[in-house]
This record gives structure tokens, sequence and C-alpha cells, in this order.
């Protein structure tokens, strides 16, 4: 039985629950299972060195692909020092087509659409929508597998301080 945080954050201007514990800087970076076209991804997989994980609800949304644009900009100069996901649950095939279209080549998409692991996991499945959406969130990782900054958005459809998860990546490397 999942943890379950009733009116954690709010979607639209109303309470939303979410599923799973709230990760805390300090703690240890809970595993998933995510899809990166049709490849499996887990923690492991991804590189020992800084890691942002940026939450959305769906890439096809302007606040969506604004967040993936902003990051994508930011940490362009970055390059191979650290790993960038953008994680949703949208498929992988409408992930793949949007960074295709919008030049999005330095994040790595992961779709928890297969069994929600990272949004259960990571406590950013949100529930009773129509649809299951993710709670925007960003996560920055270090090279232990420690996590340095965490944030849950509180209103789901505004945009994450993009200025603090890139210092704490910067920090992180």
């Amino acid at each position: 039985m999942s943890t379950k945080r009733e009116g954690a954050v709010t979607f639209k201007g109303g309470p939303v629950t979410l599923v799973g514990p709230e990760v805390k800087v300090g703690s240890k970076a809970p595993d998933f299972k995510c899809l990166n076209v049709l490849s499996p991804v887990t923690l492991a997989d991804t590189p020992a060195k800084a890691r942002l994980f940026s939450v959305v609800p769906s890439l096809d949304t302007p606040v969506c692909s604004m967040q993936t644009k902003k990051f994508e900009d930011a940490l362009k100069g970055l390059g191979d020092s650290v790993a960038v996901y953008t994680v949703s649950l949208d498929l992988p095939f409408a992930q793949k087509r949007f960074c295709g279209a919008e030049g999005v080549t330095s994040m790595t998409t992961l779709s928890d659409v297969h069994n929600h692991s990272f949004g259960e996991n990571w406590g950013v499945l949100i529930e009773g929508l129509p649809l299951p959406l993710l709670a925007r969130s960003v996560f920055v990782v270090d090279k232990s597998g420690t996590v340095t900054h965490a944030e849950y958005v509180k209103e789901v459809t505004s945009e994450p301080n993009y200025e603090t998860a890139v210092a704490a990546l910067k920090a992180a490397v």
C-alpha cells in the first residue's frame, strides 16, 4: 500500500492527492523502471554523475514544453558532466516526436506510462484525475545517488524554480 499525501499540491487551484512518499534532500534516490523509447531504464542505468530529473504532466502542454526547453537551454553548457531527464506519463513515441520537433537533444526522455514506478516511488503520481498524470517537480541526484534538490511545484500548472535547480545540479557536479 503506497503512501498518499492528500492536498500535497494543487492542480488548477484544486487540492490533489499524490501517491508515494515525499522525497527529501539527503535521502537516497528511489529506484524506478521507465522507458526510453522501447528500452527499459532504471536508476542504476543512469550514469553515476550529477543527474536532474525534470518531471512534467505532459510534454504536449505549454508549461511542460517551456520547462523542458528552459532546462535544455540552461544545461547545454554542462555537456557530459551531467545527465538530464524529462519524466512524464506520455507515450515514448510522443516524447520522441516532441524532442525532434522542438530540437531537444541534451535531455533524455523517460516514460513512466508502463507501471508508474517513478510516480509512485518519487511521490509525484496524481491520484483521482480522469487521466493519470505526474505532478510537476524537479529533483537533483548526485553521483553517489543522494538527492540534493527536491521541488514539488505547489501548483501543477506553474513553472518550477529553474535557478535553484540549475544551481543544485552545478553544485552536484
